[in-house]
């Protein structure tokens, strides 16, 4: 299996109907171009594929692992990743921390 190591900003969107807010990092240049490889050739995760063009991959932030996707971020053509309420909280991380991201394919 293949890891990628990212450090990257948290980013917090609010909803603006409700008080919830969703974590999440985003992924681009060189580890971008490693998943969206990996994702084209199917070759990880047992050829298990997700929805909406995603790719189903293992995060690590910290001493917190867990299983996840990371989706197409049409913004910047690269991936993000969410990054659960339990994570950030398990990990001491708010909005704007610099994570430090292990994503293993």
């Amino acid at each position: 299996m293949e890891q990628i190591e990212i450090e990257t900003p948290l980013l917090i969107w609010r909803s603006a109907e409700s008080n919830s807010a969703s974590g999440f990092v985003r992924i681009v240049g060189p580890p971008a171009d490693a998943i969206r490889l990996a994702a084209m050739t199917g070759q990880w995760m047992d050829g298990r594929k997700g929805n909406f063009g995603s790719a189903k991959v293992m995060a690590t932030i910290g001493g917190t692992s867990w299983p996840n996707s990371v989706f197409p971020d049409k913004e910047t053509g690269g991936w993000f990743l969410p990054v659960k309420k339990a994570v950030r909280q398990a990990e001491g991380l708010e909005e704007g921390d610099l994570v430090r991201l292990v994503v293993t394919l």
